[in-house]
């Protein structure tokens, strides 16, 4: 059984409370991971401020996020994904990179312009990945056009980010805000910094050439739907001054997290689809290409709606993000809007989810 170590807990961050509950769901992790084996690769298609690229994502199995070792956030199952011991040698992280192109090479008629490297963690941490990975990996995909890596603000450092755009990639930080509102952030997400090292980090990446993807989490626990809404539309905007692309991500019900205990005690809904395309539909015109891909859409733990047109408004939701038309939302229609317009003017935070 996998048990966080002491001396990985982050002393003086988040909620003592929510970490010493998260660590006992954790510790319940009995799994073991491949070193030399990626976490997950896929194929996709992703918009970007030069357009619309096949994209290959890649999320490197390393020894997880410090953070979520210490208790973490309320939602993110990713550190039961982890490698135990803490750490990844450098040649076991190059054996994941080569997985991820033969994964590429066997998947695809050509090679992907866009390469978004993620870890359940930061990448710019070097506890996670050394600066000898990083440079390596910077060389592997120097010959593609962008590159999109993943980091909490602590880590964004504009010497580490030259390794990538002296090779000529286009480069962006996407860092996993969740929300713009502080106090949302500690409570809801229980995640430790504050809007203002968001945007020290966007500075950070300004000066070495690079851009910041800002990921929002659409639903933490605590929050009531319409509250959830109201909180998304709020923090776009005010991530579209300091971001290029913002990414909501609608909150689905991983094992391992707060979420999932609150799930089974018939005490959290992950949002509904209308709610992510209320969002997208209102905030079309913020300055910023506003994206979602909600995970395990249709299913009781990923975001849905009633079952008969979830697959029709994720397709609406794609759609939008490949072409950042609102309009497509006007093409889906269901019954169930109904009972949403309902849950989002009845649900209170303090007696819900009203509906499953």
């Amino acid at each position: 059984m996998s048990k966080p170590s002491p001396d990985v807990y982050e002393q003086g961050k988040g909620m003592d409370a929510h970490n010493k509950v998260m660590r006992g769901i954790r510790a319940e992790k009995d799994a073991s991971y491949d070193p030399h084996e990626p976490t997950r690769v896929w194929i996709d298609e992703d918009n970007t401020p030069d357009g619309v690229y096949q994209s290959l994502t890649i999320i490197l199995n390393t020894g997880g996020c410090r953070w979520a070792r210490a208790g973490g956030c309320t939602m993110c199952g990713y550190v039961a994904e982890s490698v135990d011991g803490g750490s990844v040698a450098h040649d076991a992280l190059m054996d994941q990179i080569d997985a991820c192109l033969e994964h590429e090479e066997a998947n695809a008629d050509e090679e992907s312009g866009l390469i978004k490297i993620y870890t359940s963690g930061s990448f710019l941490d070097e506890r996670e990945v050394a600066a000898e990975s990083r440079q390596a990996i910077a060389e592997a995909f120097a010959d593609r056009d962008r590159i999109v890596v993943e980091s909490l603000p602590d880590f964004v450092d504009r010497e580490k980010l030259t390794d990538f755009t002296e090779v000529g990639l286009e480069t962006d930080v996407a860092v996993g805000l969740e929300t713009g509102t502080d106090r949302v952030r500690h409570d809801c997400v229980n995640k430790y910094f504050d809007f203002d090292e968001f945007v020290a980090a966007s500075e950070e990446a300004d000066a070495a050439g690079a851009g910041i993807k800002a990921y929002l989490l659409m639903k933490p626990p605590f929050l009531s739907e319409r509250e959830a809404v109201e909180d998304m539309k709020r923090s776009v905007r005010k991530c579209a001054e300091y971001a290029h692309t913002v990414s909501m991500n609608p909150c689905n019900v991983q094992r391992y997290t707060m979420v999932d205990e609150l799930y089974f005690n018939d005490g959290y809904r992950p949002p509904w689809l209308w709610s992510v395309a209320e969002v997208l539909e209102s905030t079309a015109d913020a300055d910023a290409i506003v994206v979602s891909d909600p995970v395990g859409h249709g299913s009781d733990r990923g975001p849905h709606n009633c079952g008969e047109c979830d697959d029709r408004v994720q397709r609406a939701i794609k759609d939008f993000d490949l072409r950042q038309d609102p309009s497509v939302f006007e093409q889906v229609s269901c019954d169930c809007e109904r009972t949403w317009s309902e849950v989002l003017a009845r649900e209170r935070s303090y007696a819900m989810p009203l509906a499953r």
